[in-house]
């Protein structure tokens, strides 16, 4: 799906913890992404100090907004092990090292792949997670929720007959 790759980009800058660098980018992100604005908008109003608190109230106090892909199919159990393993090797395949500080299923991750290789069947294949987050950050009242909704609006719609 050819022409996603800068948004994929700035929803990955945007889905990763609000550090000094992230306000840097702000306006950056405003103009490459205009899908975004309702969150870049928000961000730039915020202050820092509560963009983060909120962005741990979101993201690291809530297992229902889970950034990791594989929690959404595997839960704690050994085939979210599998999964992992899986990302790691998708990565490799083409020609990137998974060297973060988080697991490769980190949303911001996938995002990050998906911009660098065009590679959008992985984003594709979670398409039931992505928008099972998306409609969970929509009932909390987030601005993130318009990330996800960016995201979700460039996949394919699921098969006839899949799972709502």
């Amino acid at each position: 799906m050819p022409g996603f790759e800068v948004l994929y980009q700035a929803a990955a800058l945007c889905l990763t913890y609000p550090d000094d660098d992230f306000r840097t980018r702000l306006p950056l992100l405003r103009e490459a992404a205009p899908q975004l604005r309702a969150f870049t908008d928000h961000a730039a109003a915020t202050g820092q100090g509560e963009l983060q608190a909120h962005y741990m109230e979101v993201f690291e106090s809530r297992d229902r907004h889970s950034l990791y892909l594989s929690r959404w199919t595997g839960g704690d159990t050994r085939e979210r092990g599998m999964s992992l393993v899986r990302f790691k090797e998708l990565y490799r395949a083409h020609g990137l090292e998974f060297t973060g500080e988080e697991l490769p299923d980190f949303l911001p991750a996938v995002l990050e792949f998906a911009s660098r290789t065009g590679d959008t069947a992985v984003l594709t294949e979670h398409r039931d997670a992505l928008e099972q987050l998306r409609s969970r950050l929509t009932a909390f009242g987030t601005p993130y929720a318009c990330v996800l909704g960016a995201v979700c609006a460039t996949l394919p719609p699921p098969p006839a007959g899949a799972r709502a």
